[in-house]
């Protein structure tokens, strides 16, 4: 009697924090509603930036300290596609590997989270005078420093539970994080936050997307995610990723993009920072929606003539965490 074979498995790789889990599950989600029929694995991976987490994120020597052992566990056949925050992602693409799916974008800015018990804020000018801001992002430091010179900026490491615990107890007099992590924890409504948006913080490049990879040679996946992936927020993030890869900053510099889409229009605002704040170059270039990648490069070389190169620090970069 003749057996049918099970469909083999989608594997996905991930980090196993609560908020990779989350983004994992997420396009677990997606794969099952879009019915290629195949069961989905989840693989659990540790990453060296979970493994040390008291080092600054700036000082891990190098991009992608997040997503690359995701990466290796995709390209020697432990999982099929890896589940990463966008902004997480190395512009350079990883041999091997294709970003094949970018689905639809959570919220796109960040928050200021306060300690339990605070009264709620409605400016940056609420907070008292050299407030401890805690952020591991350099983007973030140097936006709110341009806002607030006097503020005090503190590392902070760790998963968000993490990071709130150390707030509530007293360590920092608020915390900096992106929205799209406390919304997909169902941790903003206990709490009260500042929204940080533009043109006061401009988010860092695919922030609030996730970016999935498989490998290069994998025509099946590579079709199953182009099938979940959002051709909006494809153009959006591919414009801010070619302005980051053309200005060659990794995150080191604290730089960050706005994707606007109107119609078949893409604009796109960007600002460069020195590291205290002091001085800022803003710029926003426009183009057509297939033309996305064009209009990051037009931006980062208006950045360039602006004298941006000056406030890009060389050498490698550190990851946007959380």
């Amino acid at each position: 009697m003749n057996q049918t074979a099970e469909p083999r498995p989608l594997r996905i790789a991930t980090r196993a924090s609560k908020l990779a889990l989350w983004q994992a599950e997420h396009v677990s989600a997606l794969l099952e509603a879009q019915g290629s029929g195949r069961p989905i694995e989840i693989v659990h991976i540790t990453s060296e930036g979970d493994r040390d987490l008291t080092s600054p994120l700036s000082q891990f020597g190098g991009l992608g300290v997040f997503t690359r052992e995701v990466q290796k566990a995709v390209l020697d056949g432990r999982a099929d596609l890896a589940v990463h925050s966008l902004k997480d992602l190395p512009t350079e693409p990883a041999p091997g590997l294709t970003l094949a799916g970018i689905p639809d974008r959570g919220p796109l800015f960040d928050v200021l989270i306060l300690p339990e018990g605070s009264e709620p804020i409605e400016s940056l000018a609420d907070l008292p005078e050299q407030a401890r801001i805690g952020t591991g992002s350099l983007r973030r430091r140097a936006q709110l420093l341009h806002q607030r010179s006097d503020l005090e900026m503190l590392e902070v490491r760790g998963n968000v539970q993490t990071r709130l615990k150390k707030l509530d107890s007293g360590e920092y007099d608020a915390l900096c994080l992106a929205k799209a992590g406390m919304v997909r924890l169902e941790l903003l409504a206990e709490r009260n936050w500042l929204l940080l948006s533009p043109p006061e913080v401009y988010p860092a490049v695919g922030q609030g997307a996730l970016g999935i990879e498989c490998r290069d040679d994998d025509t099946e996946t590579i079709e199953i995610l182009g099938a979940i992936s959002d051709p909006a927020v494809r153009a959006a993030t591919t414009a801010e990723r070619s302005l980051l890869s053309h200005l060659r900053a990794g995150c080191h510099a604290p730089i960050g993009s706005l994707s606007r889409l109107e119609e078949n229009q893409l604009t796109l605002e960007a600002v460069v920072l020195s590291g205290d704040g002091q001085e800022r170059i803003f710029v926003s270039e426009s183009g057509a929606l297939e033309a996305a990648a064009e209009t990051g490069i037009k931006a980062a070389e208006s950045l360039l003539e602006a004298g941006a190169d000056r406030l890009i620090s060389p050498g490698p970069g550190s990851p946007e965490a959380l």
